[in-house]
């Protein structure tokens, strides 16, 4: 399935899905967990959204036992990884962004685990 602009722009409109978006850096994964800890938000509502980037084939998932991990599409058009690398720069120093990062790098930080 072939990424077109305008569901890649659908996506990025939500701002939970943006919030995702900006926690997946090219080559990087992560677990649900991570990425419930990271926004502060309920795990049902992170799924809905992480469903809706997979079936639009943004992400891709990976199941390891009982944890889901996704991750950037690897065959995403160069276009499309430019935008979101392009976004990522411009939501840096932004908020929520900002803290959704510390949040992430909190949960990641050696002895705490993310996922349990």
């Amino acid at each position: 399935m072939a990424l077109h602009p305008e569901n890649l722009t659908r996506a990025l409109a939500d701002l939970t899905r943006l919030r995702i978006l900006m926690l997946l850096p090219p080559g990087e994964e992560r677990c649900v967990c991570e990425l419930t800890q990271a926004l502060e938000l309920p795990q049902p509502k992170i799924s809905r959204h992480l469903a809706v980037l997979r079936e639009t084939g943004i992400l891709r998932d990976r199941r390891a036992g009982l944890w889901i991990h996704y991750r950037l599409h690897p065959d995403l058009p160069p276009w499309a990884i430019e935008v979101l690398v392009a976004l990522g720069q411009g939501c840096q120093a932004q908020e929520p962004f900002a803290q959704d990062r510390q949040r992430l790098a909190r949960s990641q930080a050696p002895g705490v685990a993310a996922c349990v």
